[in-house]
């Protein structure tokens, strides 16, 4: 190692890598924001649009400039011809839960279809025209290959609904009612964008070296498939579903930590406290009741208690994965397509992230420090 190199904790825990002004997590208080607005007051307040343009474009619109925006996402919604065509062949690939990995086919082929250029020397509309068509088109997509894959004809986005209505009328077929689309609309602005994320750093290394946006989204795409990122909504209701009943769930606990298991949807890498985006979505799951309310109330209570046992100083919180999977489940958005649906708004934090990182002309290229058989070795004759 040169005395110029710096070696990093695992993970990159605490390095900072680069400057932002899209928001920040502060975990030891429970507070995350985007810009400088407190995230969850905007998920009570504002539409999915308004937070898009506060992403995007640095401030919140005025109605205008949010009409604006609906509209131009609604043009961009448009899938071209070849890529319809290629779509039931996409649909058809892999097991149920592997939406995300069709996902990322059909937007790299997008982005080839539409001629992508490099982001490197490109002007700044050019970029957020790339964005937004993004946006607009990943929600089309998965909504597309989920029903073809189910057999049935894909149907085209309702901006008029807002755009949790038009997903969910997307996926379903149905005109979803005010009480889904609210909630929805809820959980997809609050979790937009979420500070540092691997995801996020995923795309802002591609796009660090000059690619193309679809490239540096499929990148992201790829990270967030990961059951460590954002592949765990499911898996958090899988494991309530598992756990049955209230009573039986500090003894399921207590299983999964001697096995050595990780617990979906507790715990955070940043939060010491609940994590913010769970209490509000508890609150909209507690607001539409049900039994399987009733349950994950008890159960949660159940889990945070024994983990606090059994791990005592690890301030493992609920994170949001567990409520959402139980809000999707309500507003009826099938399983498989939870992990999608998280997708269908982080997109747009990617799409600020890699925006921000045009501004920046130094290219990702840390260091690895060689740990093998002493170099140089003969070679074996």
């Amino acid at each position: 190692m040169t005395s110029t190199q710096i070696v990093a904790p695992a993970g990159l825990k605490d390095v900072v890598v680069a400057d932002t002004t899209t928001g920040d997590v502060r975990g030891r208080e429970g507070f995350y924001h985007f810009r400088q607005y407190p995230a969850v007051e905007l998920a009570r307040t504002r539409s999915f649009e308004d937070v898009c343009h506060l992403m995007l474009e640095g401030t919140l619109p005025t109605p205008a400039q949010s009409a604006a925006l609906r509209e131009r996402l609604a043009a961009a919604a448009v899938l071209p011809p070849e890529l319809l065509r290629l779509l039931p062949d996409v649909a058809r690939s892999g097991p149920d839960r592997a939406s995300l990995s069709r996902l990322r086919t059909a937007v790299s082929h997008l982005g080839a279809l539409d001629g992508f250029a490099p982001t490197y020397g490109a002007p700044a509309e050019q970029v957020r025209a790339d964005v937004l068509r993004l946006v607009a088109t990943v929600p089309v997509l998965q909504a597309a290959i989920h029903r073809l894959r189910a057999g049935l004809d894909p149907l085209p986005a309702r901006p008029e609904l807002g755009a949790a209505g038009s997903w969910l009328w997307m996926l379903g077929g149905e005109e979803p009612g005010e009480r889904e689309r609210r909630a929805i609309t809820a959980y997809l602005t609050s979790t937009v964008d979420h500070g540092f994320s691997a995801s996020t750093f995923a795309a802002r290394v591609v796009t660090s070296a000059g690619s193309d946006v679809a490239s540096a989204i499929c990148a992201a795409i790829g990270t967030f498939a990961g059951p460590l990122h954002g592949g765990a909504p499911d898996r958090a209701l899988d494991a309530l579903d598992e756990i049955g009943s209230a009573d039986r769930a500090r003894e399921w606990v207590r299983e999964k930590v001697a096995a050595g298991e990780r617990i979906m949807g507790f715990g955070h890498a940043v939060y010491r406290t609940m994590d913010p985006r769970a209490a509000l979505l508890r609150e909209i799951a507690v607001g539409m009741g049900g039994p399987l309310v009733d349950l994950a109330v008890r159960v949660e209570e159940e889990v945070v208690s024994a983990l606090a046992e059994l791990k005592p100083g690890r301030e493992l919180h609920t994170n949001v994965e567990y409520y959402a999977g139980v809000v999707m489940e309500l507003c009826g958005i099938p399983r498989e397509m939870f992990t999608p649906t998280f997708a269908t708004a982080r997109v747009v934090g990617w799409g600020a992230h890699v925006i921000e990182q045009t501004q920046s002309p130094k290219i990702f290229r840390p260091s690895a420090r060689y740990v093998g058989p002493e170099a140089p070795a003969p070679l074996p004759s």
